[in-house]
């Protein structure tokens, strides 16, 4: 994941700032003098998990390479309304250009692992772990699964390489799951998991040589049958319409994982906003 964090940091930060900025900040370079240098707080404004300071800073650092970005608040803390989450010193111009950006990547990711904590929260006690999964936005894929962690989750396979995740279609084009399961392994060596719809796939797919069973949009009383059937031969997950009131109740079935889409592609952005303080 470091790898990657420092790819995405290289690779899309600039683009970010590019497209707000444009050809140049009017405004603000109108306004400050282009050696002038002020601090400013970033500051919570409710409640949540904090994730994003390495790319805020990463905005920042763009356009000072002096800039001095120092964590109050570190990615993975709990805050409250009012808490500093950051101090920031540099050029004015980095501070007012910058700050949309900023904020806009740590507000969302923020969001991400403050949700990704409710619901971590939510199975305590059970044992089961909370994945996220694809359901990411194009581009930002690395950055929204980050943010995941740092509310307690765990990333599923970032991407199509690192997981064989056999489902209902491909099964369909293999003819079997027996079948499907042979042509992954004949091509890779990589972890392979088969999606179930009912029982008799299930016990289908346990004969294989796999390494997990998905159970997608099972109820509960299905989840717990299939969870005393299995009774811990295989790891077991469960997706498909989970919230924060049916969660618990999934993961009180006894399922070592449930893979929640909602983590990344509904959740509400943590309000956070930066305050100048002058020189």
């Amino acid at each position: 994941m470091k790898d990657r964090i420092r790819t995405y940091l290289s690779t899309y930060l600039k683009t970010y700032i590019e497209e707000d900025v444009g050809t140049g900040d009017v405004t603000t370079n109108s306004i400050v003098p282009e050696n002038h240098t002020s601090k400013a707080r970033i500051v919570a404004k409710e409640d949540g998990v904090i994730a994003g300071n390495i790319f805020a800073a990463g905005v920042f650092m763009e356009l000072d390479n002096q800039f001095l970005y120092e964590e109050v608040a570190y990615d993975g803390k709990c805050v409250k309304s009012g808490d500093v989450i950051a101090i920031v010193e540099g050029k004015t111009r980095a501070i007012l250009t910058g700050e949309r950006v900023a904020l806009n990547i740590l507000q969302r990711l923020s969001g991400i692992a403050t949700l990704t904590r409710q619901f971590v929260d939510a199975v305590e006690g059970t044992g089961a772990k909370i994945l996220d999964t694809r359901k990411t936005s194009p581009g930002h894929r690395i950055a929204e699964k980050y943010a995941v962690k740092m509310g307690g989750g765990v990333n599923h396979r970032i991407d199509l390489s690192e997981m064989a995740l056999i489902k209902e279609n491909h099964i369909a084009v293999a003819g079997s799951i027996k079948e499907a399961v042979k042509r992954v392994h004949k091509n890779t060596k990589v972890p392979v998991e088969v999606e179930v719809k009912n029982m008799a796939e299930l016990k289908q797919a346990i004969k294989e040589n796999i390494d997990r069973i998905l159970l997608d949009n099972w109820d509960i009383e299905s989840t717990q049958e299939a969870v005393s059937y299995v009774n811990k031969r295989i790891p077991l997950e469960a997706s498909g319409n989970m919230t924060l009131e049916r969660v618990g109740n999934i993961a009180k079935t006894g399922v070592d994982f449930i893979s929640i889409g909602a983590l990344t592609h509904s959740f509400k952005s943590l309000d956070i906003s930066l305050l100048h303080e002058g020189v």
